[in-house]
């Protein structure tokens, strides 16, 4: 293993010309810290915000990435030995410390999932954050065999992930896009471009559960399109992460409930993911990857996230010599 790695590091807040690909030292491993060799990185939009100088806590110069997946080199967790498959999310990473915009990655024991797979990396590192967000968010939800769910922001990666799951749920569901372009790359029981009118028109009195990943700015509307008594879940930041001027007693109808998900809520969950990738492998889900960037190629890869050409998940893959 040579003594440094290439990686791309966020230099400033800024556009995606921040991101500058640079030769780093390995990072040396130290207690309760594993260091993995970084085969792919899903791309996220919370990436692209902390990019940007929405993360205050975040200090540059920062390796983004808030998952990746890869094999462990170097271990100190006898659970997680050399030569494991594993994945890691969240706990901070890409934030605090380097994430898995890089050739190697040093990540607490804590966040590293073991997985048995035989996807190819590409397809693997499109799960972790998509897939378990999802799932989680759909929990969050409480949603029952015979419900009605909307999804709000469905051409985005978990929508398009929570729409796959729930087909398993025997729950109608309708998603929505805000791109007309757009509209012929979901499946759903019912695709509509988000304006309102239309989600009344299939559902007059409403579903019983929006599943909002626009956030900030639809909040609201979401809470008036559901049934009452029906619950939002908040789980996504495409508008944003701040709602101005949010009046709970006047906005939230009564009766109905507003909740929200937070992928750092299943950091270290193997068991879902390792039934996710399974659910893949056998044909069940069928991850929607809309493009595969090299590492050298990260400026266009934030580009494209940043002018919301994607329908699905961007992934970076990483060339080892």
């Amino acid at each position: 293993m040579s003594a440094t790695m290439r990686a791309a590091v966020c230099v400033r807040a800024g556009g995606p010309e921040v991101l500058e690909l640079r030769e780093l030292p390995v990072p040396a491993v130290r207690d309760g810290w594993s260091l993995v060799r970084v085969a792919g990185a899903g791309l996220n939009r919370s990436e692209l915000r902390t990019r940007q100088g929405h993360s205050p806590t975040v200090r540059f110069p920062r390796v983004l990435g808030i998952e990746c997946v890869g094999v462990v080199v170097a271990s100190t967790d006898p659970a997680v030995p050399e030569g494991t498959t594993v994945a890691a999310v969240m706990g901070e990473m890409g934030r605090a410390y380097d994430g898995g915009y890089a050739e190697y990655a040093l990540l607490p024991n804590a966040t590293l999932m073991p997985v048995a797979s035989t996807l190819p990396w590409d397809l693997l590192a499109a799960l972790p954050e998509t897939y378990l967000t999802a799932q989680g968010a759909l929990d969050a939800l409480g949603i029952e065999r015979g419900g009605r769910l909307l999804i709000r922001g469905g051409t985005s990666s978990v929508g398009m992930a929570a729409a796959a799951i729930a087909a398993g749920y025997g729950v109608e569901t309708a998603v929505t896009t805000r791109q007309a372009g757009k509209v012929d790359a979901l499946t759903a029981d019912h695709v509509v471009l988000d304006d309102g009118g239309s989600l009344r028109e299939i559902w007059p009195d409403g579903p019983e559960y929006v599943l909002d990943l626009i956030g900030a700015r639809t909040a609201v509307d979401s809470l008036r399109l559901v049934r009452r008594g029906g619950t939002v879940c908040v789980a996504g930041s495409l508008s944003g992460w701040l709602i101005q001027d949010f009046e709970p007693i006047a906005m939230i109808p009564s009766g109905t409930r507003l909740t929200a998900f937070h992928s750092e809520t299943m950091k270290g969950r193997t068991d879902v993911l390792q039934r996710i990738v399974s659910e893949v492998e056998s044909g069940v889900y069928r991850p929607n990857v809309d493009r595969v960037f090299d590492l050298e190629d990260i400026v266009a890869a934030h580009r494209y996230m940043e002018d919301d050409q994607a329908t699905g998940k961007l992934v970076v893959t990483l060339r080892h010599e």
